[in-house]
């Protein structure tokens, strides 16, 4: 089946779930595809060029970068679907104040992780250099 909508994610991707929950949401049928992120495919390189990264929403052949801005234009496209934010501005913007704290959260939790990764990769290195040297 083609879709005129495809995701491009990575399953446990907070800013890809955002995506996925509007789009479910709006009840949109949409082809999903997970990326290898250390292996990034083609399409994606090509789709979204500039930060290389998930989550990219494909609508008509046409890439949408950054879950935020990708969900804005999934509610301003789909209009006529439950919309995603209150009809009163106040209302509207205190919605958009907490997606914004959220997505800052997240991304001091995900360096958090990738700090935690990388210290986690040191010590494997220095573990095989001491265990190397003590063989000798």
């Amino acid at each position: 089946m083609a879709y005129e909508i495809i995701l491009l994610d990575f399953w446990p991707s907070m800013f890809g779930m955002k995506v996925r929950i509007a789009l479910a949401e709006k009840g949109l049928k949409y082809e999903h595809r997970d990326e290898d992120l250390f292996n990034k495919g083609p399409l994606l390189l090509e789709m979204n060029p500039i930060h290389k990264k998930i989550p990219v929403l494909i609508h008509n052949g046409k890439p949408i970068c950054e879950s935020q801005i990708i969900v804005q234009y999934i509610d301003e496209v789909w209009k006529d679907k439950s919309p995603l934010l209150p009809s009163d501005p106040y209302q509207r913007a205190q919605a958009r104040f907490w997606a914004d704290y959220i997505d800052k959260k997240k991304s001091i939790m995900g360096r958090n992780l990738e700090r935690m990764e990388n210290v986690t990769k040191e010590n494997k290195i220095k573990n095989r250099y001491v265990l190397f040297y003590e063989k000798k």
